[in-house]
């Protein structure tokens, strides 16, 4: 077969048509793929409550998230370094509800009007200890735990009666690392009032010389608690850090509700004798059982106050966490702390110097510069 000039030409020119066509099918297949397909993620990553998801706003938009701290003159400063810490990483408007006790007031205030957190957005409340009296009992060691000032997590909704909605709830002995907006944003199930971490997730079991069940922090043998038909196996969940609806908790009357419990606990033993002990968590595991969701473990990495040094979390992964929580006796402002290089970073020094971390080494720390926002 003779080729001609004229051939050679036809034939690149169909071929080209043929190679254009199988390149933009190709194209449109993946970008319909891309659509479509789903991106596994990990099983820590947070799940976001799609009522929310919208939310995702810079600084300069509407988005508010609610954070809620309380604590006395001996935790001043740890409530302070929890602050700067939630604003130094997020990119959101963050409103602080803070609570303390009276004669507390003026210097909560001084401590922020006149530190790098000035600018922040913020409101006092004077918690009123008649809202406890004659319903705390404490049995057991750990008799810091009667402190009034651990109960007004139960009355933040009373306290605050213009919030509703989603409030995040922080003990004073915590360090945020990540966005808060993130956390505030986390999926909480139609029925239920809060989302927490419990003590059975893979990042709470590194510990696992803590109890962790309910039967570790409540008497089941009381006739009372018999007729709730709780599980003594149900995972327990640490009551420091949790994400709220103060909608659903003022409809399901979940104040009361832990109020009955810990006035009957000074009648009856209900809990506090048990190897979890007493404090403000049984009442509160107990009004809300089988009513909250569980949230990413990384937004609540704890126990780092259960021992003056420890070697269970590496280095990496307590630099990694979302939130750590130095709940037990050993805070991270006294004279021995595990990961207190962490919270050193976000130490603001107190003008009054009223406040001052045991450690002799935060003097260098402060020197070195702290994140002040």
């Amino acid at each position: 077969m003779r080729i001609t000039k004229r051939k050679v030409a036809l034939f690149l020119f169909g071929a080209f048509w043929v190679a254009s066509a199988i390149y933009f099918l190709k194209q449109s297949a993946e970008e319909t793929g891309s659509k479509s397909r789903v991106r596994p993620t990990s099983n820590n990553a947070i799940k976001v409550d799609p009522s929310l998801s919208s939310n995702s706003k810079s600084k300069t938009d509407e988005l508010v998230v609610p954070v809620c701290l309380t604590g006395d003159s001996s935790r001043i400063g740890g409530m302070i370094s929890a602050i700067n810490s939630v604003q130094a990483n997020t990119k959101h408007h963050v409103k602080f509800y803070l609570v303390t006790d009276e004669k507390n007031v003026a210097h909560l205030k001084n401590y922020i009007e006149k530190t790098s957190l000035r600018n922040i957005d913020y409101t006092i409340k004077v918690f009123n200890e008649d809202l406890v009296k004659n319903k705390v009992l404490v049995r057991g060691g750990r008799q810091e735990l009667a402190s009034p000032l651990n109960y007004a997590r139960f009355y933040i909704s009373e306290m605050f009666p213009e919030l509703s909605g989603r409030l995040i709830h922080l003990d004073d002995d915590t360090i945020v690392q990540g966005d808060i907006a993130e956390l505030y944003k986390t999926h909480i199930e139609a029925n239920h009032v809060m989302a927490v971490s419990d003590d059975c997730s893979s990042v709470s079991k590194r510990f696992t010389f803590i109890q962790n069940t309910y039967a570790n922090y409540i008497n089941f043998n009381n006739a009372q608690i018999k007729k709730l038909h709780m599980s003594p196996i149900a995972c327990a969940f640490n009551t420091g850090v949790y994400v709220a609806d103060l909608t659903r908790w003022k409809k399901q009357n979940i104040t009361a509700k832990i109020e009955y419990w810990m006035k009957l606990n000074t009648e009856q033993e209900i809990y506090g004798n048990e190897k979890g002990g007493g404090g403000s968590q049984p009442p509160m595991m107990i009004a809300l059982y089988k009513k909250y969701t569980l949230m990413d473990p990384m937004w609540h990495v704890r126990n780092l106050g259960w021992s003056p040094s420890g070697k269970r979390y590496s280095k990496e992964f307590l630099q990694s966490a979302k939130l750590l929580h130095w709940n037990g006796r050993f805070k991270p402002w006294g004279r021995k702390s595990q990961a207190a290089d962490i919270w050193d970073k976000y130490f603001i020094k107190d003008p009054e110097e009223r406040f001052r971390p045991l450690r002799r080494d935060l003097k260098r720390a402060t020197l070195s510069g702290s994140i002040n926002t």
